[in-house]
This record gives structure tokens, sequence and C-alpha cells, in this order.
């Protein structure tokens, strides 16, 4: 599985800004749902297809949050870059 990943310290009065260079998945998750997600598992997660950039993402809670850019098993390549803006 090929994926992009950056991990944040953010909250509910942060801004995640997730930068891309075209369509892809973007998911916000804690650490259980993300392991979920390295190992194919179904997972919870904020975010989805992200058709526009830059897609901003507020964390429900404080915490520290996996994001992941993927192209949900497509050929191919994403730039992306992640951003808290507090």
């Amino acid at each position: 599985m090929n994926f992009l990943h950056s991990e944040v310290d953010a909250g509910p009065g942060d801004v995640v800004r997730v930068t891309l260079n075209k369509r892809a998945n973007v998911k916000m998750m804690g650490g259980h749902n993300f392991r979920r997600y390295q190992s194919g598992q179904s997972h919870d997660y904020y975010g989805g297809l992200a058709k526009v950039s830059p897609l901003d993402l507020r964390p429900p809670y404080r915490g520290r949050w996996n994001v992941v850019v993927d192209l949900g098993g497509y050929a191919g390549t994403v730039g992306a870059s992640v951003a808290v803006i507090r």
C-alpha cells in the first residue's frame, strides 16, 4: 500500500491544512485507526476524497493525529504538504 503520512498535534481550535497537487484521499485519524488502516482493516477517519486544494480539517479533540494521503489503489503519484494553523 502506497501512501503519504504525516503526524501532527492539533485540537479543535486548529486547522489541519492539506495542500495537494491532484485529487486524492485525505484521511485524518488517531493512532488506533491508523494501525488498522496500515493493516488493511476497516477504520474511522475524518476527511475523504479531496477534489480541491487546500483541504482544511478541524480535529474534534486535542491529540496526535495521523494524516494520510493516498490514491485509493489507483496508479500514479501525488504530492502533498500538511500544516497546522493555530
